[in-house]
């Protein structure tokens, strides 16, 4: 395959050399002459583990080379993939002026170009970028997007360091395309890279590095906030961390990761709200831990103004508990909106297969006792009573058949909190935060 490769930078001087490497004859394009010579002599661009070696075998190979001249590279290229630099801007939006400068410049060169073009966004940008950059070449270059010419995102996961081997070792290697044909081009051209192809919507492809990366920016620091309170308290916090990260099941893994509603329960509450405790009594400031909880009670604002939103006053919910399989109402998210909407005026429906009444005892019933001491009046074992005599549903968990209930019941609005179903396939069905 020949590809050109825009940007020589970190990511753009990697991807050169792994590309020659699996089989490719790659031209690189900069706007910097430095870094185009240090190609033509066989030299890396960056200082990373092995890319010196590789960069000097394909050059001696003769299945690299590079130019400041697009029109060279995008002439003797099927494949450009955009490398340059998105620089944050003064207000923290991206500077994305070197994507939509390299699109015209791709632009203008297919314009004379008979041959079927893909271009690839390597870079990390907004979604949206992709769209925007498949308009600019058709503008530029009278070409048709899908016909002529496929733009597709393709974000990179390489860290510095060992940027060669999370090359040819990514979790997973992200492709968005609405082309058929240019997906295909690229699973090709990754096939000799180890791990899943993963074909997404194009602005999954666009977000999933910034939620990666924020993630792992969120992990640095909730480490070094227990870091602090253990150090305070005279304990190992990394002996504390090492227990933390043996708990595959829960803590490193997939759970809890699915965007939804609040988190209730006895449990993490509490503790949270005393981890929060321990490290004010000890001076210390945790911005993390600390906002936890209002991280949380914004979620349940966000179902309120969905409920706002849909200008009924009678709300049904199917679901109470903290969640599905308890009858536990100890700081159920649910418990907390329906207080709301009940001091509000609203009609309040409520129907839960695990909660009755005569068998809630102890600080459970206490809890909601002082919460929704009218419970009795709001509450039906009747499912269809529920869905009778109310105008939007609430669900708050999974039960048999929601699909079907969803679909009979056309004129009422469900609003999904915990998504019972993949896609929105019904005009009266919204999710929460999807």
């Amino acid at each position: 395959m020949k590809i050109s490769i825009f940007g020589l930078g970190y990511v753009g001087c990697v991807s050169l050399g792994c590309l020659a490497k699996n089989g490719n004859n790659v031209i690189g394009v900069d706007v910097n002459q430095t870094k185009v010579d240090l190609i033509n002599k066989g030299k890396a661009t960056i200082i990373e583990k092995e890319i010196d070696e590789i960069i000097k075998k394909q050059y001696d190979d003769k299945n690299i080379s590079a130019t400041c001249d697009f029109k060279e590279a995008v002439n003797n290229s099927d494949v450009s993939i955009i490398c340059v630099g998105t620089p944050s801007t003064a207000n923290g939006h991206l500077n994305l002026s070197y994507i939509y400068e390299t699109a015209k410049q791709i632009g203008s060169i297919l314009k004379t170009k008979n041959s079927f073009h893909s271009v690839a966004i390597r870079s990390t940008v907004l979604p949206g970028t992709n769209k925007k950059v498949g308009e600019i070449i058709e503008e530029v270059s009278g070409k048709k997007r899908n016909i002529d010419f496929a733009v597709v995102s393709n974000p990179e996961f390489l860290r510095e360091g060992s940027a060669v081997e999370d090359y040819y070792n990514p979790p997973i290697t992200v492709l968005g395309s609405e082309n058929e044909k240019a997906l295909d081009i690229f699973k090709h051209i990754y096939s000799k890279v180890s791990g899943e192809i993963k074909c997404v919507d194009i602005e999954v492809a666009e977000i999933i590095k910034y939620v990666n990366n924020t993630f792992h920016a969120l992990k640095i620091s909730f480490a070094n906030e227990i870091g602090n309170i253990c150090k305070r308290l005279e304990i190992d916090s990394h002996d504390v961390m090492d227990l933390f990260c043996k708990d595959k099941q829960l803590n490193i893994s997939n759970y809890y990761f699915k965007p939804g509603f609040a988190y209730g329960g006895s449990c993490l509450p509490k503790d949270m709200k005393a981890l929060k405790t321990l490290a004010h009594d000890n001076y210390l400031v945790s911005p993390i831990i600390e906002n936890i909880h209002d991280s949380n009670e914004n979620q349940k604002k966000q179902l309120i103004k969905l409920i706002e939103e849909t200008d009924s006053k009678r709300i049904g919910f199917i679901g109470l508990s903290f969640k599905a399989g308890t009858d536990d109402l100890r700081y159920s998210p649910s418990v907390d909106v329906i207080e709301y909407l009940y001091g509000k005026g609203y009609n309040i429906n409520i129907w839960d297969k695990n909660v009755h009444l005569s068998k809630i005892v102890g600080s459970n019933k206490q809890y909601i006792n002082s919460r929704l001491p009218h419970l009795s009046d709001l509450i039906s074992d009747d499912l269809d009573k529920t869905i009778g005599n109310s105008e939007v549903i609430i669900i708050t968990q999974k039960i048999e058949n929601i699909e079907i209930i969803i679909k009979n019941n056309s004129h009422i609005k469900f609003i999904d909190v915990v998504r019972v179903i993949d896609r929105k396939t019904f005009d009266n069905y919204i999710g929460l935060c999807w």
